[in-house]
């Protein structure tokens, strides 16, 4: 280690350096490189003085020539405390202090880079193979790339105060499916989320205040380890019927434009009689019949999975009769921020029946409990 005394070269350095780099020698910083093992050891933060000597003798041996003409002295181990421990946290909150010409440390588990005026996500922070918490806030980005998905062990990214406008497919189909456990996706201009994003099965933390969601993601009830949801101050007019499947501790809608809900006045797609394609639809999804895109075309595939549930159990694809109905929001969460300045705990969740007849039985239930 420069800046420790050394201990006489053995021969073998001769047949083991292949070239030394010594540009940097007057800023206490040289390279050795190695034929075996094929390394390069880097040497930094020397005093100069002994990083010098030590690469005279290196190059001498190297040469072949006599190494006893160098001072030196008995190699002292270093003390713990003057080994530099790998950096595991930076954090960054200036464009100022953002660095343009060094690399980040690989070691990083947590990296912050807030208010640095970012466009894009920085290359060199999707090399960081070790990062468990990533914060971009407060920047200028508008779009995610697919190496991000890249990040297996990412547990954290926030993504707060930026201006995306989509969270793209392919990061939900990604490494994140199983690692990512809080995303922050609040002060963006986000509409709607793709069909995929239920597949980040391991969220137990989602912020997605103040963008401008017309919808949630249709299959949100396949989010079991969800506990915090928070979508206030968006557009949503409704909830999601898969809603009704998730068990939250703290849930916050406020500010949205929901819905009057009006049981008596159905939308009705309703086909009848209902097309071969719908019957097999509904046959496949209802007796979990295999299928896939090896099998059937991929729109086809998409359609499957996000068939609708009518009460009585069964699935319908594009035939339905829809309506909106009132649900407690303490049904699914134990913490509940008010919707309204009103004091009001609900909100209108979508309902779908298969036929008639379920519209129908449903319809007599509600007339009589308001009767």
């Amino acid at each position: 280690c420069p800046g420790r005394p050394l201990s006489p070269l053995c021969p073998q350095v001769q047949q083991n350096v292949e070239r030394l780099f010594t540009r940097f020698v007057e800023e206490g910083k040289a390279t050795v490189r190695l034929r075996e093992p094929a390394v390069d050891l880097c040497l930094s933060k020397a005093n100069v003085i002994n990083l010098k000597t030590f690469l005279s003798a290196v190059r001498l041996a190297h040469q072949g020539n006599d190494t006893g003409v160098l001072p030196l002295s008995p190699l002292v181990p270093a003390k713990n405390s003057d080994v530099e421990k790998p950096k595991t946290k930076m954090i960054i909150t200036s464009r100022r202090d953002y660095p343009l010409t060094k690399s980040f440390p690989f070691s990083l588990e947590h990296l912050q880079t807030s208010y640095c005026k970012l466009a894009r996500i920085d290359s060199r922070v999707l090399c960081l193979k070790k990062l468990r918490k990533l914060d971009l806030s407060h920047n200028h980005i508008k779009q995610l790339p697919a190496t991000l998905g890249d990040l297996a062990y990412l547990q954290e990214l926030d993504l707060h105060d930026n201006h995306l406008e989509a969270f793209s497919g392919a990061l939900c189909s990604s490494g994140l499916q199983k690692s990512l456990q809080l995303l922050d996706l609040s002060q963006n201009q986000i509409q709607a989320l793709p069909i995929e994003f239920c597949q980040l099965r391991g969220l137990v933390q989602l912020r997605l205040d103040d963008n401008a969601l017309l919808r949630l993601p249709c299959r949100i009830g396949q989010l079991s380890r969800l506990r915090f949801l928070s979508a206030a101050r968006n557009k949503l007019p409704f909830l999601p019927s898969d809603f009704r499947k998730l068990s939250l501790e703290n849930l916050d809608l406020f500010g949205n434009p929901f819905e009057q809900p009006n049981p008596l006045v159905p939308n009705i797609q309703l086909k009848i009689p209902l097309t071969l394609l719908e019957c097999a639809a509904r046959a496949t999804v209802n007796h979990r019949i295999p299928y896939g895109c090896h099998l059937l075309p991929s729109h086809l595939c998409k359609d499957l999975e996000v068939a609708k549930t009518c009460r009585c159990g069964s699935s319908c694809l594009s035939s339905f009769i829809q309506i909106t109905v009132t649900m407690n929001l303490h049904h699914v969460a134990h913490t509940v921020v008010l919707v309204d300045n009103m004091g009001g705990t609900e909100a209108p969740v979508l309902c779908y029946f298969c036929s008639l007849d379920c519209y129908s039985q449903f319809l007599d239930r509600h007339l009589q409990s308001n009767g």
